[in-house]
């Protein structure tokens, strides 16, 4: 049984969602096959929530130097970080990455302060970096001493943040980047990546590119299944070393374990991945800094950052644009996905201002708007118009500014929305829901979401188009909400 969200056009012209199953029919129980996993079922809370907030912090935070990647570059003798390393904080053999540790205090950290403001950007899940590719992790773990509860912070950040985040009723999602801990650092009689009391955090040395040892993936399952039963997560995202050959019969084991889970918490819960390591039934795919091109019949996510430069905080930085992630966020949703946003906090844990006044100002142009997003479903087709979207993984700031006569649409309780992703004026034609193409469809009426009262309309063969008022709120994309019927 595949997870679809989308039913054949005739089966409704709102395109008709897949039920997740009834209520009362008994808890599938996972074994660790593909076969058995592809009866997995996307949760009706993340179909419905849209929009997240990713966050990635640690101990990068402090040199704060060309990207989150920092801790593999420093060692690195081609790389700009490695010269900078040596310059800034000494020889790499006598001042390591493990001594950004002490210095990673959050001092500063107000988890409850996070949640608020993730609950004004509208977020309705939150996912934290449980540990990154560096090795350190985030919470407070039996198989490794270099945790946040132990060293740096001395805090279970991510227990702290979990609490504060459920406290405002969303949802609470980890992330593990262990899988290419195995092949992130560089082991050279130079460096203090070979001394083996540093194993635990680099690794233990060994030829580079060779597949991950036996002892590896069952430390790496044994410390996912620890972030499963500690803290619970609603969302359990992986990155791309877990799509390594080896991996194959682990991810399946995760996977079966952590459904089961979900069933016995009594709630539903989503594992991402990339590329192929799932299939599209048995797990949500997530596209890392880019989107899909058209509408899919499964349910997927993107997860880009705020920054153009990095996943975690650096000096200097460049952001996006509330419009920016605006359009995203509806092109992403209009083709049944849901984004994943990231941010990167200070080594301190205070969140930068700039990144602060965005986030807000995505909340604001949902709490006018969110009705064409929350608990929405793509309509039988994601849009119109003329600019193309470049697809796929790190495209996310590429291609052409939308226009106002590129249009996204969802739809949900007899209403289609169209969302015009740039400010339209005079009159609106909106091509896919004209007679000809749309003729089954039966108008009833037009409104602009935070304007006032109905709009003009007249219906064509070729286009249903819009009177526009002179005045039109917002800055952003704007929302037409449609009242129809079906034939």
């Amino acid at each position: 049984m595949r997870n679809q969200i989308i039913a054949t056009v005739c089966a409704g012209f709102f395109g008709a969602l897949a039920s997740p199953g009834p209520a009362n029919a008994e808890p599938v129980r996972y074994e660790p096959t593909w076969e058995s996993l592809g009866h997995y079922a996307v949760p009706a809370w993340y179909l419905d929530a849209k929009f997240g907030i990713f966050i990635h912090w640690g101990p990068y935070a402090v040199p704060a130097f060309n990207s989150e990647w920092y801790p593999r570059n420093m060692y690195r003798k081609d790389h700009v970080a490695y010269k900078h390393h040596k310059e800034t904080w000494g020889d790499q053999g006598e001042f390591g990455y493990k001594d950004f540790i002490p210095m990673f205090t959050a001092e500063k950290w107000d988890p409850a302060a996070w949640a608020a403001l993730f609950e004004d950007a509208g977020a309705k899940y939150i996912v934290m970096v449980a540990e990154h590719h560096d090795g350190f992790a985030m919470y407070d773990s039996a198989y490794t001493k270099w945790n946040a509860a132990d060293m740096g912070p001395k805090r279970d950040t991510v227990k702290e943040l979990a609490q504060a985040v459920r406290a405002r009723g969303l949802k609470f999602g980890a992330s593990s980047h262990h899988a290419h801990n195995w092949n992130y650092y560089t082991f050279d009689d130079a460096f203090d990546t070979v001394d083996p009391a540093n194993a635990g955090l680099y690794g233990v040395r060994h030829e580079p590119d060779i597949p991950a040892s036996e002892a590896f993936l069952s430390e790496w399952y044994a410390r996912t299944i620890e972030i499963i039963d500690k803290y619970q997560p609603d969302v359990l995202w992986f990155d791309f070393g877990f799509n390594k050959p080896e991996f194959e019969p682990w991810r399946r084991k995760v996977a079966a374990y952590y459904y089961n889970q979900g069933a016995e918490w009594g709630r539903g819960v989503a594992l991402n991945y990339k590329d192929e390591a799932f299939p599209t039934d048995a797990a949500v795919l997530d596209i890392e800094r880019g989107k899909l091109g058209e509408l899919k019949d499964f349910f997927w996510q993107t997860d880009t950052s705020i920054s153009v430069r990095s996943w975690g905080y650096i000096e200097p930085d460049a952001f996006r644009s509330v419009d920016s992630i605006v359009d995203d966020l509806v092109d992403i949703v209009s083709k049944n996905g849901c984004l994943l946003f990231n941010i990167g906090p200070r080594a301190d844990g205070t969140i930068p201002d700039e990144v602060q006044e965005r986030l807000r100002g995505v909340g604001q142009w949902l709490a006018v708007n969110g009705e064409a997003i929350y608990g929405t479903r793509p309509w039988r087709v994601f849009g119109e118009g003329p600019t193309e979207v470049t697809a796929g993984a790190f495209k996310d700031v590429s291609g052409k500014p939308f226009t106002a006569e590129d249009i996204r649409f969802t739809t949900k309780d007899g209403v289609i929305y169209a969302v015009a992703l740039a400010k339209p004026s005079g009159r609106l034609k909106i091509k896919s829901l004209g007679k000809g193409a749309a003729g089954d469809v039966d108008i009833e009426g037009v409104e602009l979401l935070g304007g006032e009262g109905p709009l003009e309309w007249r219906r064509s063969g070729d286009a249903l188009a819009i009177k526009l008022p002179q005045e039109i709120p917002g800055e952003h994309a704007f929302v037409f909400k449609i009242a129809a019927k079906g034939k």
